[in-house]
């Protein structure tokens, strides 16, 4: 086309589009608006024409340029009727092409006049004269007026408006309906809301009405999540202010932080006011100088406060407007303006004054939302078709709380609601995704969009949440792109301004959650995007941002946008949208899901927990949502963030795919009011908890609605909120419908008294309510007292306790409600009855709350009519004297069971006498403790004499553990302690009367006054009118060394005094006597009976008075002075002297009074320094003082003797001297001295520097000692050497029966003596590092050591050749000799090497045994040796001899010839070892025993090796055990062909399959002779089982069988059974570890149980029943000796004997659930077992009962060694029990107590007074037991 034409053709263009566009004037104004968003249009309004006012509108967008020209045109096509032909010239001229052309000129337009730079003056104010100020301010307040009358109706003309038309922004309603407001802080409450504090409601005219006045905050921050309203009400504001309804503002400025933000600098205050804003027509500085001086009515309002402090995507980068707000916030400038802002919730910016107030935007609640529904329709029946819809749909109504989604909705129902049926919302607006997409369908002009478009403006969004960006320019967004945004209404535009004089047109998304939507949109339908790409924009973004961010992302709704898109009910629309087929899409949601379900097995803080299940709700996935609740935790904590209804919503839509309960707790968290309304119906809630001061009424009146519905609520906290009498009276009517409840706290809520008496009133109506926390609420003295009294008359009540702010009640539910709570339990009824009939009790807690007398009074007569009384704690309070002795005079009336404590009440030393005797006549007193120094008095009760004595003996035997006190025994008689009183000498007389007339005190605590010796002196005089002590202390009394040693004549003057503790130093002074008799004689109750929890006859033997003194040191005369005071001591008698300073003067004193204390039994110096003349004057005593037992001396401190009556029979004496330094020149002398002792049983001269000459002096003096027991050297220094030297001294010693010598790190060396000659001599040499020049003169000796039997030489150095050289030259003795070698080369040379070993002996060789693993050959030799010359040439000939073997098989015939027993264990045989086992062991006639255990058969061996036993027909004894033979087990087992004469065959852990089964049944059925057949470990099961059962009953003699872990089930059983009942011989039966069946194992049982001897039945799935009828079955059986029924569960039920068993040495019940009353009858049993050893009860539920029962039977089992009760339940006071029994029983070796509920400390010292209780781990060495 020619210019002209072109010309022409644009000039009819223009017109047609001029008058197409004259038809639609309001649709090109708000299209005019969207591009020109800072054109007045009014102005413009009052043009000559409609056509005219058109071009004028088209000549301005013209002049915006190209892209903003071709995105009007392509909103001109795309919205409005346009005729075909001129759409297709227009998009052709303007839409695609480069041509710009303009309109028709026009005429001359007049030019707007230039504008001044702000800041200066025009021409003619700065000339002519000065005007008069008065004059001045009069214009300068004029100009003003205009200009706020400007600024008004500028801000009308922005931010007012008609309903939204298609291009108009979402968020901006027709009808304002106001959020929810909130305070959060207000330090400055406005005149109108006096005491506004955090949680309070606030209203809009609160905030800024005329009521608010001058006293509210100055700077203001709206906080609210995205989408609540925060812009929407800026806008608001500003709107009303220019429509004059905010008087109290004379100006107000609106301005957004995401525009401030494209400013290049920060702006001045004039370029913020004036260029951002509405510029004054004319002299700025005056208006801006008007403005300071009305500051206070000036109000700056900044939207979105949180884009402004990272709007640059690099972190770190402040905005360039945020030091000008700083300034503003801090009154530099403008002075005295009111600053609002509006922000995200997150970190808030440190500009912000400390008294800024906040207020949280909690979006609408039901009656808001229905409003605003009610607005948006104006038509009727439209309106009510959207509130029924509304009403209908519950998640619909949750979703629209949030504004802009509310408005959302509108506009869907809008367009759904015409061909909609009633209900069918929930289906098509289920989630926030699918309300944006139908958003997007309902918005579409004529119905469609395009989908390349929408796609374009995808992408756009998806860039700028990329870059940090929210407003874009036009270059930014493609036409066709930003035709569809303006079309949908999803764009808006503005006037940017980026500095001085320089205005943009910038364009933003309505929402920011709309830029979300849209970028997820394109994540999902662009072909662009991978999965990959995909899956990394799906993760969980944390809004834990009140700590840790200062802004919030963009990213926070895009995973919830992905994951709604991945719902199945959007596959549709991105199908269309993506133009791609089904199974690309479905590929894309499975990337969504599939990112979702490993998000929901990961651990979440709170935020991402909420934002995860937001994204689950999305996806309308079930089996998503079951994994993801599933995956939480017990407890879900939320932390310090906000939580919004929809949060919560969301929350418990995921809850209610959860089977298991679970505990939410929610702590400074602000939450939306009505929140809890989102867990209605929430059966999952067990315990919900809430802490936050912004919780008030409407919070509560929320939660009461909520509470009911949620069926499992048991624990419920409302703790720190501001809730009122009319929140918690709405609360407490709610509190009895929710009938689970069983905790409840009210905890800081500033309850008063009211509010808590009506919570007390509801306790009766909640059944199940175990405790009510009340604490830090608003308690008086009058609310104390109507408590007390509630507490008395509430049934259920049964403890209270206030202590200063602290008010907790705990509760026990009814009899009834208890027994419905275990419905299950069959004795359900038989407790609820028991609990009905027991009398209920009462905890009483008042401490520290300032009681007077007149309080008490009145509190004693409630008490007086109430229940018993568990505790009552009056401490801290003001009673006094005269209301301690009123408590105290009440007490029996108030019948208290437990503690009564009335510490810091003010009791004097006046006033205690006046207690002593109130309390004197309290038959059910246990304790009393008062300390007036401390300020403590504590009486303790008891309602039952036996339970106070129970209670009394384990609080006296804690005592005693903790003060390390020695053989305290528990006390049974009430406790009084009176310490730290100042009691002196004259106050004794008042005491000891007002304590005559009560109740005989058991233990009377007199320690730390001031008694001294004249009160000491005064005891003897007072004490007998107290009767019986069980003890006095009199410690820290300031007593001297004098009067402390006098008190020893004591003993002969108080009877009940058996003990008498002195520690000088530390001023411990205890007088102790004995219990009171309370348990029968030892054997009165039969065995078989229940017992009491105690063992009786602990205190039937003679219990030795006892003195101990310590830390301090004796003269002679004060050792005269006390041997003199005991020898009137009435015995048997036990002095301890510990830490004391003894001279040699005061030894030589006490060892000669020794002989006149004829009753003393022990004497015992330990920590004391002693001369080192020491030995011998103890050694000479052994001969001197006849009735010394034992001497015992260590390292000169401790000194040790023993002494017998002469009633008691003698024994051999024991003298004991180690670590005392002893060297050879002491032996001399002291044998000389020890010679004189006749009956010398052990010696013990370990650990001293004897070295070899003190040994070899001391055997030349061996042979004179009349040692007649053990002689211990070990730790002497002692080298080989020595050890040659004993083997040199056994000829001239013929007493020796046993030398044990081990010169390795231990260092032992021991030698066994007996009275008589010895006929047997066993040696035994361990690492004594013998040389080669050793080997001659060891085998001499051993040569001419006469009886020599047994000789073991374990790692002593002998080489191969050193043994071979022995075996040469050890002469022969007559008899046998067993020889044991352990060398670390006889695990390497191999078996020939050691065959040839054996063949260098000289004596007959019988036995021979090879371990390679524990590097031992063990022979045994017979001397003579005994030759057959006829008998060797046969063997000879009978043998298969080698060539490159043939002499040492020729050597191994003689050397073997009486070889009886072969054992292989752990070796590996060759080809070659197997060859010469075929050469010589047919030949070996003798051969009874042939082992080959654990060993190692090479593959061409097995064919030699089964030859070899294949043509041993005597053999007796075969085991081929733990041998891996693999396929050739077959072989093997078919040399057992023709065995007849076996009576041993063990094969277990023997490779036994079906076909070694068969092999193996057969060749049993010539075994006529077996006795002993052990096949454990070989899996055989049923068949092999049914196998065994068809050969056993041709076993005549067989009397042992090992079947264990063979996996024999029921079907085998029960051929066992049926063929074991044959064999008449069996005694031992091995059967554990099977799954037989108990009815088959017990049938198997009884048929055989009066043979057996042992029975092994372990882990056998035996039962409580089974286990009885067992029982009953071995009951009486003679020869039982061995029973394990270890690892079956026996719970409540265990076996037990009536008649029981004699020989039973050893039962085994480890791991079988027993339980305290099940083992009463088994524990009585074992009184019947006199032969009982061993006893193995541990990993069981034994505690204290089940530990006294045992201490009661252990006297009587006189040969139990060993008792295992490790992993129990026993505790301290448990193990007390058994240290005494064991007392009774010298023959106990140990009792085992690992892993019980026993505090290490106490452990250590039980065990240090009871050696033989071991608490560790690994067992250590077993003490051996008294009197070996």
């Amino acid at each position: 086309m020619d210019p002209i034409s072109f010309k022409l053709g644009t000039k009819n263009q223009w017109g047609e589009l001029v008058s197409l566009l004259s038809d639609h004037p309001e649709w090109l104004n708000a299209k005019v608006k969207f591009f020109l968003p800072n054109m007045d249009l009014g102005s413009r309004a009052e043009g000559p024409g409609p056509a005219q006012r058109v071009l004028l509108q088209l000549r301005e967008l013209r002049s915006q340029g190209r892209v903003t020209w071709r995105a009007f045109i392509h909103c001109v096509c795309m919205e409005l009727d346009v005729p075909l032909e001129l759409e297709v010239r227009l998009m052709s001229t303007w839409g695609h092409g480069d041509g710009f052309p303009g309109p028709p000129e026009m005429g001359a337009e007049s030019q707007p006049e230039p504008q001044l730079p702000l800041g200066l003056k025009r021409p003619h104010q700065s000339c002519g004269s000065s005007p008069r100020r008065k004059q001045l301010r009069r214009q300068q307040f004029e100009l003003a007026r205009r200009y706020l009358e400007q600024l008004k109706t500028w801000a009308q003309q922005r931010h007012g408006g008609q309903l939204p038309g298609p291009g108009q922004p979402l968020a901006f309603p027709e009808a304002y309906v106001p959020p929810i407001l909130q305070w959060s802080r207000a330090t400055a409450p406005f005149r109108a809301r006096e005491g506004a504090e955090d949680g309070a409601d606030v209203r809009l005219q609160d905030l800024f009405g005329p009521g608010a006045g001058d006293r509210g905050p100055r700077v203001m921050v709206l906080l609210g999540k995205a989408g609540t309203g925060k812009t929407t009400l800026a806008r608001w504001l500003c709107q009303r202010w220019a429509a004059g309804q905010l008087d109290r503002f004379l100006a107000l400025f609106l301005f957004e932080f995401r525009q401030l933000n494209l400013l290049a600098e920060a702006p001045t205050l004039p370029q913020l006011l004036f260029h951002l804003g509405l510029r004054p027509e004319e002299d700025p500085d005056a208006v801006l100088q008007f403005l300071e001086w009305s500051a206070k009515q000036v109000l700056l309002v900044f939207d979105g406060l949180d884009e402004a402090l990272h709007p640059d995507p690099r972190p770190g980068a402040p905005g360039p407007a945020l030091a000008l707000f700083s300034g503003l916030c801090r009154g530099a400038l403008l002075p005295g303006c009111r600053v609002l802002a509006t922000s995200r919730p997150g970190k808030l910016p440190d500009c912000l004054p400390a008294e800024a107030a906040t207020v949280h935007l909690w979006g609408f609640d039901g009656p808001r939302v229905e409003e605003y529904v009610g607005r948006f329709f104006g038509d009727r029946p439209a309106r009510e078709a959207a509130l029924a819809e509304l009403r209908a749909n519950g998640h619909l109504r949750s979703m629209c709380a949030v504004p802009a989604l509310c408005r959302i909705a509108c506009l869907c129902l809008r367009h759904l609601l015409p061909g909609m049926s009633p209900g069918q919302s929930a289906a098509l607006l289920p989630t926030v995704t699918q309300t944006y997409v139908q958003m997007v369908l309902a918005l579409s002009p004529r119905g469609h969009w395009t989908p390349e478009a929408l796609r374009g403006l995808g992408k756009v969004a998806l860039g700028g949440l990329e870059a940090g960006k929210v407003i874009f320019s036009a270059t930014d967004i493609p036409p066709s792109v930003m035709a569809l945004g303006a079309a949908l209404g999803l764009l808006t535009s503005f006037g940017a301004c980026t500095g001085p004089g320089q205005r943009e047109t910038g364009y933003a998304f309505t929402h920011l959650s709309l830029q979300e939507f849209l970028a997820a949109l394109h994540l999902m339908a662009s072909p662009t995007v991978d999965e990959d790409t995909l899956a990394r924009h799906v993760t969980l973004h944390s809004r834990w941002v009140l700590r840790t961010k200062a802004r919030l992302g963009l990213w926070d709704h895009l995973p919830a946008f992905l994951a709604g898109l991945a719902s199945p009910a959007c596959h549709p629309f991105l199908a269309q949208l993506a133009e791609q087929g089904e199974g690309w899409v479905r590929a894309k949601q499975a990337t969504v899901l599939q990112a979702l379900r490993r998000l929901a097995t990961r651990r979440h803080t709170g935020p991402k927990v909420v934002e995860l299940c937001h994204c689950v709700g999305e996806t309308q996935e079930p089996e998503l949502a079951s994994l993801v609740a599933r995956s939480f935790p017990g407890q879900l904590s939320f932390h310090n963030f906000l939580l919004s209804y929809a949060d919560l919503a969301a929350l418990t839509n995921v809850l209610g795919h959860r089977e298991a309960p679970i505990h939410l707790e929610f702590e400074g968290c602000p939450l939306e009011p009505r929140c809890p309304e989102a867990l209605a119906g929430c059966g999952q809630v067990e315990s919900l908890s809430f802490k936050s001061r912004k919780c008030g009424d409407a919070f509560a009146e929320a939660l009461s609605r909520s509470l009911p519905t949620m069926g499992s609520l048991k624990k419920l906290g409302l703790a720190g909120s501001k809730i009122t009498a009319q929140g918690i009276c709405q609360l407490v009517q709610a509190l009895p419908l929710c009938p689970h409840l069983e905790e409840v706290s009210f905890q800081d809520n500033q309850l008063k008294h009211e509010e808590l008496l009506n919570i007390m009133e509801v306790l009766p109506r909640l059944p199940r309510l175990r405790k009510l926390d009340l604490s830090h609420n608003k308690v008086s003295m009058t609310t104390q007292l109507s408590l007390t009294k509630m507490a008395v008359t509430c049934p259920t009540i049964r403890t209270l306790q206030v202590r200063e702010a602290d008010l907790i009640i705990l509760l026990s539910p009814p009899p009834e409600t208890a027994a419905e709570e275990r419905p299950g339990s069959p004795d359900a009824r038989g407790d609820a009855s028991q609990k009905e009939a027991q009398p209920r009790s009462l905890a009483l807690r008042l401490p520290k709350c300032r009681l007077t007398v007149q309080d008490v009074e009145v509190l004693i007569a409630q008490l007086q009519e109430g229940p018993r009384l568990e505790e009552v704690d009056l401490s801290g309070n003001q009673l006094k004297d005269e209301g301690c002795r009123l408590v105290a005079e009440a007490a029996p009336q108030l019948r208290i069971t437990g503690k009564l404590d009335l510490s810091d009440n003010g009791l004097s030393l006046a006033g205690l006498p006046c207690v002593l005797r109130a309390v004197g006549t309290c038959r059910s007193l246990a304790d009393l403790h008062i300390s007036l120094l401390h300020k403590t008095v504590v009486l303790t009760f008891t309602s039952e004499l036996e339970e106070q004595e129970e209670t009394q003996e384990r609080a006296a035997f804690l005592d005693s553990l903790m003060l390390q006190t020695s053989s305290e025994l528990p006390p049974c008689s009430p406790r009084i302690r009176l310490t730290h009183c100042g009691l002196q000498a004259e106050h004794l007389e008042q005491l000891c009367k007002a304590l005559e007339g009560s109740c005989c005190p058991g233990h009377l605590d007199l320690s730390r006054n001031a008694l001294g010796d004249e009160g000491a002196a005064q005891l003897p005089l007072w004490l007998p009118a107290l009767g019986p002590l069980q003890s006095l202390d009199l410690s820290e009394n300031g007593l001297s060394l004098d009067a402390a040693l006098s008190l020893a004549r004591c003993f002969s003057e108080l009877p009940w005094l058996l003990q008498l503790d002195i520690s000088f130093e530390s001023q411990h002074i205890i007088l102790r006597g004995g219990r009171r008799a309370r348990h029968p004689p030892a054997g009165s109750p039969p065995p078989e009976c229940p017992a009491q929890g105690r063992p009786s006859g602990f205190g039937q033997r003679c219990v030795p008075r006892s003195f101990c003194l310590s830390e301090c040191g004796l003269e002679p005369p004060n050792l005269t002075c006390l041997c003199e005071a005991l020898e009137k001591c009435p015995g048997p008698l036990e002095v301890r002297l510990s830490r004391v300073v003894l001279s040699d003067q005061s030894l030589d004193t006490l060892l000669r009074h020794l002989p006149w204390l004829p009753q003393l039994r022990l004497l015992q110096l330990s920590q004391t320094p002693l001369p080192p003349r020491s030995p011998f004057l103890l050694a000479n005593l052994l001969s001197l003082c006849p009735h010394v037992e034992k001497v015992a001396l260590r390292s000169f401190q401790e000194a040790t003797l023993h002494f017998k009556s002469s009633e008691e029979q003698r024994g051999g004496r024991c003298g004991r001297f180690t670590g005392c330094g002893l060297s050879q020149m002491h032996v001399e002398h002291l044998c000389e001295l020890l010679r004189k002792c006749e009956d010398l049983g052990q010696l013990d001269l370990s650990a001293n520097q004897l070295g070899d000459g003190g040994l070899r002096s001391l055997l030349m003096c061996l042979p004179r000692l009349p040692i007649s027991g053990s002689l211990d050297l070990s730790g002497n220094s002692i080298s080989p050497e020595g050890a040659l030297c004993l083997v040199e001294t056994l000829p001239s010693c013929p007493r020796i029966r046993e030398a044990s010598v081990d010169l390795g790190s231990q260092q032992s060396f021991r030698i066994h003596l007996s009275r008589q000659e010895e006929t047997r001599k066993t040696l035994r040499l361990r690492e004594c590092s013998f040389r080669p020049e050793h080997m001659a003169r060891l085998a001499f000796g051993l040569g001419q050591a006469p009886h020599l039997t047994e000789l073991t030489l374990s790692r002593c150095g002998l080489g191969l050749q050193d043994l071979t050289h022995l075996l040469f030259l050890l002469p022969p003795p007559e008899g046998l000799l067993r020889l044991r070698v352990e060398e670390p080369w006889m695990g390497r040379v191999g078996l020939l090497t050691l065959l040839d070993v054996c063949a260098q002996a000289l004596g007959n060789v019988t036995e021979i045994s090879i371990s390679e693993s524990q590097q031992q050959l063990c022979l045994q030799l017979r001397f003579p040796p005994q030759e057959n010359p006829d008998a060797m040439a046969h063997r000879l000939a009978l043998c298969v001899l080698e060539t490159h073997h043939s002499l040492l098989a020729r050597q191994l015939m003689e050397a073997c010839i009486w070889l009886q027993q072969l054992s292989l264990s752990q070796v590996n045989l060759c080809r070659t070892s197997c060859l010469l086992l075929r050469s010589f062991l047919p030949a070996l006639s003798e051969l009874k025993t042939f082992r080959l255990a654990s060993s190692c058969v090479s593959s061409e061996g097995l064919a030699p090796l089964a030859s070899a036993l294949s043509l041993c027909d005597h053999l007796e004894e075969l085991d081929l055990s733990n041998n891996q033979l693999g396929e050739a087990a077959t072989q093997v087992l078919m040399a057992l062909k023709c065995k007849s004469r076996l009576k041993r065959l063990d094969l277990s852990h023997f490779p036994l399959d079906d076909s070694t089964l068969a092999v193996l049944t057969r060749e049993l059925r010539c075994m006529t002779r077996l006795q002993s057949l052990c096949l454990s470990h070989n899996q055989m099961g049923d068949k092999g089982a049914r196998h065994l059962a068809a050969v056993l009953p041709r076993l005549p003699e067989l009397r042992r069988i090992d079947l264990s872990a063979n996996g024999i089930g029921r079907a085998g059983g029960v051929r066992l059974v049926k063929s074991l009942a044959l064999c008449k011989h069996l005694e031992e039966l091995l059967l554990s570890c099977n799954a037989m069946g108990d009815l088959i194992t017990l049938k198997l049982t009884l048929g055989l149980a009066q043979r057996l001897r042992v029975l092994h039945l372990r882990s056998s799935r035996l039962g409580p029943a089974e286990a009885l009828s067992l029982g009953l079955a071995l009951d009486g059986c003679p020869r039982l000796e061995e029973i394990s029924l270890a690892e079956n569960s026996l719970a409540g039920q265990v076996l037990h004997f009536h008649q029981g068993l004699p020989l039973l040495r050893q039962i085994d019940l480890v791991s079988c659930e027993i339980d305290d009353q099940a083992a009463q009858l088994l524990i009585a049993s074992f009184a019947l077992c006199p032969a009982l050893e061993e006893i193995l009860l541990s990993w069981n539920l034994l505690g204290d009962e089940a530990a006294a029962k045992l201490a009661q039977v252990l006297p009587r089992l006189q040969r139990l060694k060993s008792v295992d009760l490790e992993k129990n339940r026993i505790t301290a006071y448990g193990a007390w029990l058994l240290a005494e029994g064991l007392a009774e029983n010298a023959g106990i070796h140990v009792i085992r107590l690992w892993n019980n509920r026993i505090p290490p400390d106490v452990a250590r010292h039980l065990q240090s007074r009871e050696p033989r209780l071991d608490f560790a781990f690994f067992p250590s060495e077993r003490p051996a037991p008294a009197g070996t």
